[in-house]
C-alpha cells in the first residue's frame, strides 16, 4: 500500500492546511503512475497530485475537506 500525501505547497508554513478542491478519479478506480488523482489549494496555490504508483485507488479524503499538507489523501495497493 502506498500513502498519497497532501502535498506540501507552502515552504513557509509546511504544516499549513489546505483544501482538496476536486477528485478526478473515483474510489476503487485503478490508476496508473503519473495519472492526476486530485487538485488541491493551498492559499491562492493550486496544485495536481498525480498517482506515484499505479494500482486501485482508495480516497480518504472528501472534496472540498480542509486537509493539513503532508497527511494522506488516498492509498494505492
Amino acid at each position: 500500500m502506498t500513502e498519497v500525501p497532501f502535498p506540501p505547497l507552502s515552504a513557509e508554513q509546511p504544516e499549513a492546511e489546505g483544501v482538496l478542491s476536486t477528485w478526478f478519479v473515483d474510489d476503487g478506480q485503478h490508476v496508473d503512475a503519473g495519472q492526476t488523482l486530485a487538485e488541491v489549494q493551498v492559499d491562492k496555490v493550486a496544485a495536481d497530485v498525480p498517482a506515484p504508483v499505479s494500482g486501485t485507488v482508495h480516497l480518504l479524503v472528501e472534496e472540498e475537506a480542509v486537509v493539513t499538507q503532508g497527511r494522506p489523501i488516498a492509498t494505492i495497493d
